[in-house]
């Protein structure tokens, strides 16, 4: 699986050097402590969604139900750990998802 970026991961491009009082809109800085867990929160999504791929894909006891309750999983973990950001799991993760049970058990 490659590599990529998700559109909740903080990038130095997108950060303000400095809080901009006049500009209401900017969102609020984060401090090295919020970004180290929330870099460290999206690395723990990325491997889940690896290893569930991983398993669905290449374990063929693994039964239909079986694998929709992983992804039903996958999915909760995700929205658990970033509640705002169901949009981005169901343009990230979730064609993905998709792709492998429809090519693993035949799906419509």
């Amino acid at each position: 699986m490659g590599s990529f970026d998700l559109p909740w991961e903080p990038t130095p491009a997108a950060a303000p050097a400095s809080p901009q009082p006049d500009n209401p809109a900017s969102p609020p800085t984060q401090s090295p402590e919020e970004l180290k867990e929330e870099s460290r929160k999206i690395r723990r999504l990325q491997i889940v969604v690896n290893m569930v791929t991983q398993v669905i894909a290449q374990d063929h006891t693994v039964t239909v139900e079986q694998a929709s309750e992983m992804v039903a999983d996958t999915r909760r973990l995700a929205l658990s750990m970033f509640p705002d950001k169901e949009l981005a799991f169901n343009l990230i993760y979730w064609p993905r998802l998709q792709r492998l049970m429809r090519e693993r058990y035949r799906m419509q």
